[in-house]
C-alpha cells in the first residue's frame, strides 16, 4: 500500500466487486498506509469498548447478576461478528446504486466480493477495512441494549434476540443513516458516529426489552428497587475502557487519518470532561457528596451526546454538549418512574435521551468548515451557518430511529415469548437465586455464597441460619 501519493481507483463502482484481481494488480495502490493504520487501530479501540460496557453494567448491578452482564456483552461480539459476516455488512453497506431507501441487498452476502473496492463510506478505505471497522459498531450496539436483561433475563433468548435485532433493527437504521442511498442520508441528516444507529436505537431497545420483561420482584413504582451499585471499581474500569475506546469510535469515523479525525477526538474529550463534572455537581446538590458513579455516568452522557456531532462541531460547542448532555441525562433517569418501566441500568436515559440531545444539538452547532477539515466533505451546516432546516432533519431522524427500534424490539420480544424454550424471563426462584448461579453456574466473586441476601444477616443475629455470616463462622470454628 502506498505511503505517498495514491493511485486513482479505476475499477467498477455502484455494484458489488472485489476491486480487481490481486494476482495481476496491487489492490493497495488507491489507499494510503496511514489511513489503514489509523482505522485498524480504531477498530481495536471500539472492540475494547464492548467489555467496557460489560464492566460498567456489572458494577452498577447487583452482585448476583454481575457476571451475566459481562457475559452478555462478550457474547454480543461473537453473535454480531458472525451476523455481520453472514449478511449484516451487505444489508447495511451494499454498493447497489438502485437500492431501497431503507435497507440494502445481499450482493455482498458472506462478504462475497468484499475486498479492495473503495467502500461506500469513504473512497479512502477498501471495503474489507470498512467492514472490519463498522462491524465493531454493530457489535457494541446490542451489547448496550441487552443491559435491560439485568437480574431477570434468560441468556439463550438474549442470544437469539441479539442476532435478530442486529438484522431487523440495527442494519436498517445504520443503512438509512450512513449509506448514500438511505433516506436520512439523502434528506441531509447529519450523524457522524452513531447518534441514531447506536445510541438512540439501543436506548429505545433497552426500554422496550425492560417493558416486555416486566418489573423485577420487589420493584416499587415510587422508589424502584433501591440498591447501591455493588462494585464501583467495575464502574470506573468500564468507564475508562469506554472513554479510551471512544477516541476510536468518534475519531475513526472520519474514516481517514486527517485533521477532521483529530478534531473529533478533541471535542469528544472536552464533552466527556464537562459531562462528568456536570453530573457530579447535580448529585452533590442532593447529598453533599462527590459521587464516583455520578462522575462516570456524566462522562458517558457527554460521550454519547457528542457522538453524532464529533466531526461537525467546533471545540467551544463541545462544552455545551457535555453540560447539556449531563443535565438532561441526569434528569432523564427519573423518566422510568414516569413510564412505570423497570429499566435497571438507565440505558434509555444515558443512550436514548443522550443520543437525541446530541442529534438536536448537532442541528444547531454543525459548522461547514469543521466538516471540510477532511478536505472533501461539504455540508450546509446547522444554525451557526443559518441553515435552520437542519434541526428539523435531525429531529425527524431521531424520532424515526427511536420509534422504529422501540416498536420492532417489542415485536421481536413478543414473538420470542411465544416460542417454547425462548421465553425471555427467568422464574421467580431463579431471579431470587441470581443469574450468575442459575444461568452461568459461575460467579463474579468467590465469596458470593457467603452472604446472599440481607435477610440472612439479620436472621443470623438471632437464629444463625446455615447461610448467615454468623452461622458460617460458628460452623467453621
Amino acid at each position: 500500500m502506498s505511503s505517498g501519493p495514491v493511485a486513482e481507483y479505476t475499477g467498477p463502482s455502484g455494484v458489488a466487486d472485489q476491486g480487481g484481481d490481486p494476482m495481476t494488480q496491487d489492490l493497495n495502490e488507491p489507499f494510503a498506509a496511514g489511513d489503514f493504520a489509523w482505522i485498524m487501530t480504531c477498530s481495536a479501540l471500539v472492540l475494547l469498548m464492548v467489555p467496557g460496557v460489560g464492566f460498567f453494567y456489572s458494577g452498577l448491578a447487583r452482585r448476583k447478576s454481575a457476571l451475566a452482564l459481562i457475559w452478555l456483552s462478550l457474547i454480543s461480539i461473537a453473535v454480531v461478528g458472525f451476523q455481520w459476516f453472514f449478511w449484516g455488512y451487505s444489508l447495511t453497506f451494499s454498493h447497489s446504486e438502485d437500492a431501497s431507501p431503507f435497507i440494502g441487498d445481499l450482493s455482498n452476502f458472506g462478504l462475497m466480493k468484499v475486498l479492495g473496492q473503495p467502500s461506500v463510506g469513504s473512497g479512502k478505505l477498501p471495503d474489507i477495512l470498512f467492514c472490519l471497522y463498522q462491524g465493531m459498531f454493530a457489535a457494541i450496539t446490542p451489547a448496550l441494549a441487552i443491559g435491560a436483561a439485568a437480574d431477570r433475563g434468560r441468556m439463550l433468548p438474549a442470544v437469539v434476540f441479539i442476532f435478530i435485532w442486529a438484522t431487523i433493527v440495527y442494519d436498517p437504521i445504520a443503512y438509512w443513516t450512513w449509506n448514500p442511498n438511505g433516506w436520512s442520508f439523502v434528506m441531509g441528516g447529519l450523524d457522524f458516529a452513531g447518534g441514531t444507529p447506536v445510541h438512540i436505537s439501543s436506548g429505545a431497545a433497552a426500554l422496550a426489552y425492560s417493558l416486555m420483561l416486566g418489573k423485577r420482584t420487589g420493584y416499587n413504582k415510587v422508589n424502584g428497587l433501591p440498591y447501591r451499585p455493588h462494585n464501583v471499581t467495575h464502574v470506573v474500569l468500564g468507564t475508562v475502557f469506554l472513554w479510551v475506546g471512544w477516541f476510536g469510535f468518534n475519531g475513526g469515523s472520519a474514516l481517514a487519518a486527517n485533521t477532521r479525525a483529530v478534531m473529533a477526538c478533541v471535542v469528544t474529550h472536552i464533552s466527556a470532561c464537562c459531562g462528568g463534572f456536570t453530573w457530579c455537581l447535580l448529585d452533590y446538590r442532593l447529598e453533599r457528596k462527590w459521587s464516583t458513579v455520578g462522575f462516570c455516568s456524566g462522562v458517558i452522557a457527554g460521550l454519547v451526546a457528542i457522538t453524532p456531532a464529533a466531526g461537525y462541531v467546533p471545540p467551544w460547542s463541545a462544552v455545551i454538549f457535555g453540560v447539556v448532555g449531563g443535565i438532561v441525562c441526569n434528569f432523564a433517569t427519573k423518566l422510568k418512574f414516569v413510564f412505570g418501566i423497570d429499566e435497571p441500568l438507565d440505558v434509555f436515559a444515558e443512550h436514548g435521551v443522550g443520543g437525541i440531545v446530541g442529534n438536536l444539538l448537532t442541528g444547531i452547532f454543525a459548522a461547514d468548515w469543521i466538516a471540510r477539515l477532511d478536505g472533501a466533505t461539504e455540508i450546509a451546516g446547522g444554525w451557526v451557518n443559518q441553515n435552520y432546516i437542519q434541526l428539523g432533519y435531525q429531529l425527524a431522524d431521531s424520532v424515526a430511529g427511536f420509534s422504529y427500534s422501540f416498536v420492532m424490539t417489542c415485536v421481536i420480544c413478543f414473538l420470542l415469548n411465544l416460542i417454547p424454550g425462548l421465553s425471555l424471563r427467568v422464574s421467580p426462584e431463579v431471579e431470587e437465586l441470581g443469574l450468575d448461579d442459575a444461568e452461568l453456574g459461575e460467579f463474579a466473586y468467590d465469596y458470593v455464597e457467603l452472604r446472599r441476601n440481607p435477610d440472612d444477616v439479620l436472621a443470623g443475629i438471632s437464629g444463625s441460619p446455615p447461610h448467615s455470616i454468623k452461622g458460617v463462622s460458628e460452623k467453621t470454628a
